[in-house]
């Protein structure tokens, strides 16, 4: 071998000594960071399909033939859904659903409960806004009016703004407020498109016009 083959040896090992160890350890890194990713890829899957088998079977219990809820199934699904899945949409969506069969039964604070639950610490943007709608007609159907409106303050996500000042005009109905009321029925309206706004929402204004009248 020659001296310059020996040199080249020299210098390739000692950039081995000081770099051969970081790129195995960084290999390594990377190894382990894609199968973690994998596997919790698996795990939120799973996660998903868990909970959604679970929601499914809440749905039927609470949609039994016949129209008689089996309300001790209701409460061990849900309990289950919340227990083993919280940390999913399926929760959340088994709490809206929960808090409608509460508001069938009379319940309506239980069904507050559930659906502040969801408010104070929303899934995503969506759930937020449906939850929040939901405990402003609760509220109101609790004498609450003034509470419920208060919910609706600040911007619904664009696709739900139209539904938040519709109710935000019935719940100004309730409290005997017409002028303010039809300022929301009119942003509702501008917010949909014409023929949508054709039908109860145009009822409403109608029925305010007549108050006028």
């Amino acid at each position: 071998m020659s001296s310059i083959d020996d040199d080249n040896l020299v210098v390739a090992k000692a950039w081995w000594q000081r770099n051969g160890k970081p790129l195995v350890a960084g290999g390594v890194i990377a190894l382990v960071a894609v199968l973690g990713w994998q596997g919790w890829q698996r795990y939120q899957n799973n996660q998903a399909q868990g909970a959604s088998v679970l929601y499914q079977q809440l749905v039927e219990a609470a949609l039994a033939p016949g129209g008689k809820v089996d309300t001790a199934r209701v409460t061990d699904t849900y309990g289950k859904l919340k227990q083993d899945y919280s940390g999913t949409a399926y929760a959340q969506y088994g709490s809206l659903f929960v808090a409608k069969v509460a508001v069938e039964n009379n319940r309506l604070d239980d069904a507050a409960a559930e659906l502040k639950a969801v408010v104070d610490k929303p899934h995503d943007a969506e759930l937020g806004e449906l939850a929040r709608q939901r405990l402003a007609r609760v509220l109101a159907a609790q004498g609450k009016a003034e509470e419920g409106l208060k919910l609706l303050d600040g911007e619904a996500p664009k696709a739900y703004v139209a539904n938040r000042e519709e109710l935000r005009g019935d719940l100004l109905v309730a409290l005997k407020k017409p002028a303010e009321a039809r300022a929301a029925y009119e942003k509702a309206r501008a917010a949909l498109p014409n023929d949508a706004a054709e039908g109860v929402l145009q009822m409403k204004l109608d029925d305010l016009a007549k108050g006028d009248a």
